[in-house]
């Protein structure tokens, strides 16, 4: 596969990574180094990993995985959204009791922005293409953007608060929407 085209669909994966990244950003719950770097990477890895798991089960549980992960992956994103709404309706209420980037959020947040690279991977196998190269790639792209999007919301929550909280959360409600609407039409 060309590095042109790994590029386009890393970029196309990252955008739901970048866009819970910028909505945890807003929440200030992971503001050091360490927490961004952490759930950065962990979205990265976690991009590379599903592209090859879906490369590796190929052809042979395509149909399985097809019929429900839309749904899973809108559960999962509709979950962590309402809370941050709820939280950001709620002056005292915070979305996220311990940081996001360790723990149970960190791996429901990894999940539900990897399994669509799980599907990109499956049909790299059909038409066999090779993984490794575009599985790197995918990576890279997703922990810099979703480290990007932590910093750009962090300016966002430090500007305009709770506010940029609730939109965050409607963000993350959108993106599964868009995920079921994806795969329905």
């Amino acid at each position: 596969m060309e590095i042109g085209t790994s590029l386009i669909i890393a970029t196309s994966l990252a955008m739901d990574a970048f866009a819970v990244s910028l909505g945890i950003g807003t929440t200030r719950k992971a503001e050091d180094f360490r927490s961004r770097f952490r759930l950065a990477f962990h979205f990265g890895i976690f991009q590379g990993l599903m592209t090859v798991i879906g490369w590796l089960a190929g052809s042979t549980i395509a149909g399985y995985i097809s019929n429900f992960d839309h749904w899973v992956a809108m559960a999962l994103l509709a979950y962590v959204g309402v809370n941050m709404v709820r939280s950001g309706l709620n002056p005292d209420q915070d979305s996220y009791k311990e940081n996001p980037s360790r723990g149970r959020t960190l791996m429901v947040l990894c999940v539900a922005t990897s399994l669509d690279a799980m599907a990109v991977g499956l049909s790299m196998a059909m038409i066999g293409t090779s993984v490794t190269g575009p599985a790197l790639v995918i990576g890279l792209v997703t922990l810099a953007l979703s480290a990007f999007g932590l910093g750009v919301g962090g300016k966002l929550g430090e500007k305009f608060g709770k506010r940029m909280e609730i939109l965050g959360g409607i963000l993350l409600i959108g993106i599964g929407l868009r995920i079921v609407l994806t795969h329905i039409l």
